[in-house]
């Protein structure tokens, strides 16, 4: 393809893109603009939820290995 057609083209894709990147949702990050934008999942009150108890479950076995661990350090220790 000859560079005459070419450049001009791939000119016009990359409008095309930055276009459609300023009208797109953006995903579970901050809203959108305009008329485009709504609320993202994650910051939904279900989903905070959601988010919180999974911290916190996290959180607790975290700790349970922690115990488990100094209980085995404690017993096998001289």
């Amino acid at each position: 393809m000859p560079d005459r057609l070419f450049m001009p083209l791939m000119a016009l894709i990359a409008l095309a893109m930055i276009a459609f990147s300023l009208v797109w949702p953006q995903g579970y990050g901050d809203r959108s603009p305009g008329p485009w934008g709504s609320t993202p999942l994650q910051q939904t009150p279900e989903m905070r939820v959601k988010i919180q108890r999974e911290k916190d479950a996290a959180a607790r076995r975290e700790q349970q290995a922690r115990q488990q661990v100094g209980d085995v350090r404690a017993a096998t220790a001289p």
